[in-house]
């Protein structure tokens, strides 16, 4: 009875143009990478400044490897807490401009962890409607009263802030990058309400820590905020920073109560000491190797540029993050297979990772990438998108 009701949502799936399929990776991360033995060049990875190969972040790996071994043991309040995670947390919050930081295993169990610790019954969480799936289940997993509005609509936010009643805590909860959109939370006014109407703002820089600011500290950064107008930042270490992992950064008080009161922290083994290694090489280039950010860029502006001048339906982005608007699953699936045929590798984002009839193509753009390259995939597009979705010119 199971394997049959299975096997029909299965094939509801199909139907739908929603069912996935995994690919089978040959090679490192890289501009070009291979795929079920074909190489491809790629814009679907989220390693926005091409560190995921960099023979530092090998190297620093491999020689911790040879001191540390390769498991993590325990968790980190047992006896997995070694010295580099140590020096990783605190080299974190030092970037980061917080007190402190903790490091978690992958950003969702960061976000799950820090919103069920902080937020319980009798508490007040409001989400932005296209937060990250791991927001929302936190949200629904606190016991906390729980609220979506709109899309970066502070209005609708206000509204609903007025009617909370004065009693239990309030969070207000955000990406700061909004992962499928690629557009940015207004952060300094989301900060303003938080305080106006007693509340506290998370964000979730999944997709801005390494990338955005002038140091790459962030979306905290680009704006300016510092611990007090955003308490809570989760950052991750898997993409901008291409190792693994992710933290929260706050203050001392904060991160004192996530380790007491963070079941997915508290209840995980460490990730292996050697991860922390690359991650400590890479927030080295971070600092040092700027130019990643320029030229990152520099190919947003010159993909923009060149989309416009195709007439292809893109959002409204001035991240790495390039959605290409289709609408329905089958078309997304067509456009990325037509790629896939001129050898450029770019996913399908269909429901329910977006809205029925909000499926895209996600392009995500790399400092690994050249102008060439996005010439090629620019070239590429004009060939398999349909006259039907080339948008009119705007006219100003």
């Amino acid at each position: 009875m199971l394997t049959e009701a299975l096997q029909r949502r299965l094939a509801e799936r199909h139907e739908q143009s929603r069912y996935r399929s995994r690919r089978v990776l040959d090679s490192a991360q890289g501009a070009r990478i291979v795929v079920d033995g074909r190489e491809f060049l790629q814009f679907c990875s989220n390693d926005y400044l091409g560190l995921a190969n960099h023979p530092k972040l090998v190297s620093a790996m491999q020689n911790a490897a040879a001191t540390y071994g390769v498991g993590g043991g325990a968790s980190h309040l047992v006896c997995g807490h070694s010295s580099l995670h140590h020096q990783l947390e605190e080299r974190l919050a030092d970037i980061t401009g917080r007190d402190r930081a903790l490091l978690f295993s992958t950003g969702y169990m960061a976000n799950l962890g820090a919103v069920t610790a902080l937020m319980g019954k009798g508490d007040h969480i409001l989400e932005d409607r296209l937060n990250h799936a791991s927001l929302l289940d936190a949200g629904l997993l606190s016991g906390a009263r729980f609220q979506r509005f709109q899309h970066n609509d502070l209005d609708d936010l206000e509204r609903r802030l007025k009617k909370l009643p004065l009693e239990g805590l309030r969070l207000i909860v955000v990406d700061a990058v909004f992962s499928m959109d690629g557009d940015i939370a207004p952060l300094p006014e989301l900060a303003a309400l938080a305080k106006r109407y007693n509340a506290y703002l998370m964000a979730d820089d999944a997709h801005g820590f390494g990338v955005l600011g002038k140091a790459g500290a962030g979306s905290s950064e680009l704006f300016g905020l510092d611990q007090d107008q955003l308490p809570v930042l989760m950052g991750t270490l898997g993409k901008g920073i291409g190792s693994f992992g992710a933290f929260v950064a706050g203050s001392e008080v904060l991160i004192e109560s996530l380790i007491q009161f963070a079941r997915p922290y508290i209840y995980t083994t460490a990730m292996p000491p050697a991860v922390a290694a690359a991650s400590l090489a890479s927030l080295d280039i971070l600092q040092s190797e700027s130019w990643r950010r320029e030229h990152l860029q520099r190919l947003i502006k010159h993909f923009r540029d060149g989309a416009a001048g195709l007439a292809l339906p893109m959002m409204d982005s001035e991240t790495a993050i390039q959605p290409l608007l289709v609408g329905e699953e089958f078309q997304a699936i067509a456009i990325s297979k037509g790629l896939e045929a001129e050898g450029v590798l770019v996913s399908a984002i269909r429901p329910p990772t977006v809205a029925a009839g909000q499926s895209r193509l996600r392009i995500t753009l790399s400092a690994a990438h050249s102008e060439a390259d996005i010439d090629r995939l620019l070239d590429a597009l004009n060939k398999v998108v349909p006259a039907a979705l080339r948008v009119a010119p705007r006219v100003s």
